[in-house]
């Protein structure tokens, strides 16, 4: 867990980590939205999904974050797969299958289309951590919460806490990585007390469980006095107009970065109005 990088800023000087923190929240969700359009093909699903994935990687691999860390951090997502294939296998399928029966037993038949639609699946999940992670890593959690703020300023006409929202949201990011290493603090110390995690019955891993939880719930809520405490006697008034020291403003390389980001949701968005997935086959792709 203490290598869960969702949530941790690097500080590192290249130019995403420059990038305006609002453009950049921007070109998140432009991206988020392309990659859930469904084509009628398998082969511009995957050629649409696999240009995000790689951009998304490039763009991982500027913020200087390791792929190593974003590995562990989909181990969680294993028992995910698991569960959609089983509801994708025992689901019968609405659409004509396209690729080959997998296995067929007693009437019972499994195609290969299951399988590729859980890892579709997989996929968005894992490019969704990916462009979450490139903004963590890349924006500090104080443009963070400008940010957000600046994006919900319209709402101030009709009295919402802009400011409050904000850093609440910025608060419970830079947080996720604390929470982690408290929870690997505690297993370890549980475990040296005799706690099982791994074996026993389920009654035993339940209890295991409850040894977990307790203290972690009580370490969270110490953590969330001791903070509100500090912002208590540092003056705090999310009421209050506030001043900024760093004023950001918007560069060329921010506006290079949004037109990228929209003519990818552009392009994916003809394409799926259009069927463009005959294009495909000028690239000698056979559509499926």
């Amino acid at each position: 867990m203490k290598n869960f990088a969702l949530g941790k800023y690097v500080p590192y000087d290249s130019w995403v980590h420059r990038l305006d923190p609002r453009v950049k929240i921007f070109c998140v969700l432009l991206l988020m939205v392309a990659i859930f359009f469904t084509f009628d093909t398998w082969a511009m699903r995957l050629a649409v999904n696999g240009a995000i994935f790689i951009l998304a990687s490039v763009l991982l691999a500027c913020t200087h974050t390791r792929f190593r860390d974003l590995i562990r951090s989909l181990r969680s997502l294993w028992f995910m797969v698991i569960v959609l294939l089983i509801v994708y296998i025992l689901v019968p399928t609405t659409t004509t299958p396209v690729f080959p029966v997998a296995w067929s037993y007693k009437g019972w038949t499994v195609y290969w289309d299951s399988f590729a639609e859980a890892g579709r699946i997989l996929m968005r999940l894992i490019i969704m951590i990916e462009l979450t992670m490139i903004l963590t890593s890349s924006t500090k959690p104080l443009d963070l919460t400008y940010a957000l703020e600046w994006y919900m300023t319209p709402l101030k006409v009709f009295r919402f806490p802009a400011a409050a929202v904000a850093m609440t949201v910025s608060i419970a990011l830079r947080f996720i990585p604390t929470l982690l290493e408290d929870t690997d603090r505690v297993m370890k110390a549980q475990t040296s007390r005799g706690v099982d995690f791994q074996h026993g019955h389920i009654w035993q891993r339940l209890t295991g469980l409850t040894a977990l939880i307790i203290p972690l719930f009580i370490s969270s809520f110490m953590r969330s006095e001791e903070l509100a405490n500090a912002m208590e006697c540092r003056g705090y008034d999310p009421d209050a107009k506030r001043t900024r020291y760093r004023l950001l403003r918007f560069h060329f390389s921010d506006l290079l970065s949004f037109l990228v980001c929209a003519g990818i949701l552009v392009a994916v968005i003809l394409a799926f109005a259009y069927h463009y997935d005959v294009f495909l086959e000028w690239f000698g792709w056979q559509t499926l």
